[in-house]
């Protein structure tokens, strides 16, 4: 199971496309989208009839299915968490970040026996992470936070859905992950010892497009954002009839809804100016992300590029 996909897990596998066919002779923005809490106002926008003609919608189950259909040409953005836009990039498939949707607070953990009581007492034992997902992120950043060598460590890259197994058998110490496998290896035993609120602003989700597409066709990413912000007003102040519009739509409890938006901080239009600012918050991690991803051999290289964000498409005023 890939990052962003807990909320949806019972959605029926498979892609729709959603949005009206586009006007003239330009092609909409084809955008590719999967469930997460983060990714919500873009889904209640289309409820709400917010998103334009000018914008489709490509709904897929995970964000590897963003990331293929990236690279095959076959959209043009995508919602995706930033080491996961950074891997695509680097791949050859140019992106600029346009909107953050969301910065983890929580939503990012690392489960531990209860023998372990702080991260210094993580060497030599073996730890479960995705490497290639947000997981292995949050992973790496703490082990530096820790100033724990690689070497000190076992790491154990794992897919999320083998992570609960892995833990049974006895075969870990550690498993970085997110909801709902964390609930489950915490009933079994596991400590919450550490997440992503003691990183602050350092795991983000993120609105991308190919820069191909961005530069003749800023006002098509413009509407885009626009409907962003339309559907983040509506949730955040119309917070009761949303919930139970997202549990509906994805099969899952109004609880959980709930403990999924208080694990994330869901930015507003000037919090997006400040992360999207050139050498803002955006750029300064992605490139650190970029460098950890090359040295631990996760990516090829790291970002090459000036700028990896941009606040040029964003809204002038809203939530």
């Amino acid at each position: 199971m890939r990052r962003r996909h807990f909320l949806g897990a019972s959605l029926a596998a498979g892609f729709a496309v959603l949005g009206l066919s586009g006007c003239g002779s330009a092609r909409p923005l084809r955008f590719g989208i999967h469930p997460w809490i983060g990714y919500e106002p873009l889904y209640l926008a289309e409820e709400f009839g917010w998103l334009p003609s000018s914008v489709t919608l490509t709904k897929g189950q995970s964000a590897l299915d963003s990331m293929g259909l990236l690279k095959s040409g076959d959209i043009d953005g995508a919602a995706l968490t930033l080491d996961e836009a950074i891997r695509v990039h680097v791949q050859g498939t140019e992106l600029l970040v346009v909107g953050v949707t969301n910065v983890s607070v929580g939503a990012d953990m690392l489960v531990v026996k209860p023998e372990i009581e702080d991260l210094d007492q993580l060497r030599g034992r073996r730890i479960g992470a995705e490497m290639s997902s947000v997981s292995g992120t949050l992973l790496l950043n703490l082990l530096d936070r820790a100033g724990i060598e690689r070497d000190k460590v076992t790491i154990v890259d794992l897919s999320m859905d083998e992570h609960v197994s892995a833990w049974q058998r006895g075969d870990l110490d550690a498993v970085a992950c997110y909801e709902p496998t964390a609930s489950t290896v915490v009933g079994l035993g596991g400590v919450r010892l550490f997440d992503s609120s003691q990183l602050p602003e350092t795991i983000f989700d993120v609105l991308v497009v190919t820069r191909a597409f961005a530069a003749p066709r800023r006002e098509a990413v413009r509407a885009l954002l626009e409907a962003h912000f339309a559907g983040l007003r509506h949730l955040v102040r119309n917070q009761y009839d949303s919930i139970y519009r997202v549990a509906t739509r994805q099969d899952t409890s109004p609880a959980a809804v709930r403990s999924a938006l208080a694990s994330v901080m869901l930015p507003d239009i000037a919090s997006n100016q400040r992360y999207l600012a050139k050498n803002g918050r955006i750029e300064r991690v992605a490139h650190n992300l970029s460098r950890m991803l090359a040295r631990e051999g996760q990516i090829a290289r790291a970002l090459e590029v000036d700028r990896f964000s941009s606040s040029d498409f964003l809204p002038r005023s809203g939530v």
